[in-house]
């Protein structure tokens, strides 16, 4: 018996709690449950309770990891599938997240010359253009 049939509830109503865990948005049902309490789950523009029910159709909303996913549920399941299986369950209507931006190096002082004095503080703001 493959793990898709038995994980398949046919479109009944599963746990909005259980189904983001079984779709792999989180990594334990405590975590999924928890993110679900504190609002960052969201069912069709709603903050829902972890036992709130699902179905396909809904929209479910996850704000996880500073992006947020826009899932529209195209399956329900219970338990938890791979990850093959679990992208088959829903369609993930977000933008892709931004590109990271080339983030500069931290200025790095060589050893023993410690701290920067005010005027040296001062003369390396008004270098990088923090300070007129």
């Amino acid at each position: 018996m493959s793990t898709k049939t038995t994980a398949d509830t046919n479109g009944l109503p599963v746990r909005i709690d259980a189904w983001v865990w079984a779709v792999r948005m989180f990594k334990t049902r405590g975590e999924a449950a928890d993110a679900v309490r504190a609002g960052h789950v969201k069912l069709n523009g709603n903050a829902v309770k972890p036992a709130q029910q699902v179905v396909p159709g809904d929209r479910v909303r996850v704000w996880k990891n500073h992006h947020e996913h826009d899932l529209e549920v195209l399956q329900t399941i219970r338990k938890r599938v791979g990850a093959p299986i679990a992208r088959t369950c829903y369609t993930d209507h977000a933008p892709p997240p931004p590109p990271r931006e080339f983030m500069p190096a931290v200025p790095r002082r060589d050893p023993g010359t410690g701290r920067p004095t005010k005027k040296e503080r001062r003369d390396m703001e008004k270098f990088l253009g923090r300070r007129r």
